[in-house]
């Protein structure tokens, strides 16, 4: 599910919410579900603030509904999913996406795509932080399957 909180930059839900279903399938994740939710520049500053200690507005946040996933293959973490399972929500900034795609010479629509896919694997317990470059691996091979390379 897809909700837009914001009203800084105008978005089109339809389109996310099935590329959001293509990316659920392509997990196999099954019937479980995440909800992504779009917040203004102001909100998701006050969320980075609050649980990661940083300050200022950033593109996405994700917050598991399970704290602490089994990391893995995509297989292997997508056969733990039990249907109907709720991953998680995504906090994502369009107002920063817009900027950060024009930095990175991609549409707003793409930039939101690549955060999507970004939010949900975070979800299934992929960290980039702390993986040695495992999500960044599943991440780049997906985007390409999708077109967002």
């Amino acid at each position: 599910m897809i909700l837009n909180r914001q009203r800084a930059v105008r978005v089109s839900r339809r389109p996310l919410e099935t590329f959001l279903r293509r990316v659920q399938k392509e997990l196999g994740l099954g019937e479980a579900s995440a909800t992504i939710c779009l917040v203004s520049d102001a909100e998701i500053a006050r969320m980075n603030k609050t649980y990661r200690k940083k300050t200022g507005p950033t593109d996405v946040l994700s917050f598991p509904a399970i704290a602490k996933r089994a990391r893995g293959s995509l297989r292997a973490a997508s056969k733990k999913k039990k249907e109907g399972k709720f991953l998680g929500d995504v906090a994502i900034a369009p107002a920063t996406a817009r900027r950060y795609a024009k930095k990175n010479g991609r549409t707003l629509a793409s930039e939101l795509r690549v955060l999507i896919l970004h939010g949900v694997l975070h979800l299934m317990g992929y960290d980039h932080e702390t993986d040695r470059g495992q999500m960044d691996r599943v991440e780049q091979k997906l985007r390409k399957r999708f077109g967002l390379a």
